[in-house]
């Protein structure tokens, strides 16, 4: 009994608060649209919501500095290792919704599993780990080199695997971890103007059905039965949900949307529960990057911070591009909405990173509701 009350101390309650609140409101419009996603979708999110908390709290009592010290090398190899065997032996997507060469099928227990969405985490601590030990000369351009080698390798292979949505939610985690690590702003804007300047040449070496794909995707109207079907109806099941929703078990737009379930599971949110409760799903998650910000910012110790802010930064990139993709206000890339959408993966992964996160606000006694633990 006292193991297990020194683990329950070890957990921040604000963080476990919202992702608990987060993953109720999800399993919550999952049941009341069960006969529409079908009973496999509740019980998956039950059953990895349940072996996520585990996890959590099996993490919280570890010492993250221990591991990271010791294999933060081998936790790299893993990283490439797990996405090049995914890019050999991945499938496409049968009945999964992606059309990303991005999942591995476990043939004993038949699961599929997304590795980019574990390898964030394995990721966080190497990346971690060698901004750590560049420390004050990360503005050099040498060392800065060696960063995006680290960077390129991962963000490369997720990109040949075709998933071009969680490759942008690597490149915003490592563009904020390194803003605070400390990064010049030269280089921000070094890195900005580069991208505008090449923009123009780039475009024209896309198929023009990729052309369509991002311009629809930005003004979906223009193809109101082809691409910009999906996300026009998705915020048209937003606004239907008016300020109360239409209740649990009501039917609706989401029923004909597809992956109302996963990507548009904000537009279900919304038609069942309305403003209100999309508005506290959107501060809950506001709710977990503060805090997530908040101790980060505060740690004694480098890497601790930098695996907080490096957590934050998967919350913030992952919700906003979920949410605008739900507004139909930029092009549909495939990404989930932290603790809300449906996927074993997804569940899974994000509350292992969270696991990580509690586990440093754990180890780190200078800041913890201004006292020592």
């Amino acid at each position: 009994m006292r193991a297990i009350a020194n683990i329950i101390k070890r957990i921040d309650p604000i963080l476990f608060g919202a992702s608990s609140f987060l993953s109720l409101m999800s399993i919550l419009t999952i049941l009341g649209s069960v006969e529409n996603f079908g009973r496999s979708k509740l019980i998956m999110q039950l059953a990895m919501t349940v072996v996520g908390m585990v996890a959590l709290f099996f993490l919280a009592s570890i010492d993250y500095k221990f591991f990271i010290d010791r294999f933060y090398i081998i936790m790299f190899l893993f990283s490439a290792l797990f996405l090049a065997v995914t890019l050999l032996f991945g499938i496409s997507g049968t009945g999964i919704e992606t059309a990303n060469k991005s999942w591995i099928n476990i043939p004993v227990v038949n699961i599929a599993v997304q590795p980019s969405e574990f390898v964030k985490v394995t990721f966080l601590c190497t990346f971690s780990k060698h901004i750590d030990m560049v420390g004050d000369k990360i503005n050099s351009p040498k060392k800065l080199l060696a960063l995006l080698l680290h960077a390129g390798i991962i963000v490369g292979l997720i990109l040949i695997s075709g998933d071009l949505g969680v490759a942008l939610v690597y490149l915003g985690i490592i563009l904020i971890m390194l803003f605070c690590a400390g990064l010049s702003g030269w280089y921000f804007l070094a890195i900005a103007a580069i991208a505008v300047v090449a923009f123009p040449f780039l475009w024209d070496f896309l198929a023009p059905y990729q052309q369509e794909r991002i311009i629809y995707g930005f003004k979906p109207e223009l193809d109101p039965v082809g691409v910009g079907m999906q996300p026009l109806m998705s915020r048209e099941a937003i606004s239907r949900g008016g300020l109360f929703g239409k209740g649990l078990f009501s039917g609706g737009m989401y029923e004909d949307l597809t992956a109302s379930h996963t990507d548009f599971i904000f537009a279900t949110v919304c038609e069942k529960f309305g403003f209100v409760g999309g508005a506290l799903v959107v501060i809950a998650l506001v709710v977990l990057t503060v805090r997530l910000f908040y101790v980060g910012l505060r740690c004694r110790d480098n890497v601790g911070k930098l695996i907080l802010c490096g957590c934050a930064a998967v919350i913030i990139i992952q919700t906003l591009e979920n949410l605008w993709m739900c507004l139909a206000l930029v092009p549909v890339v495939g990404i989930t909405l932290p603790f809300m959408s449906a996927g074993g993966s997804s569940v899974l992964a994000i509350y292992v990173l969270m696991g990580l996160a509690h586990s440093v606000c754990a180890h780190e006694k200078k800041f913890y509701f201004g006292r020592e633990i």
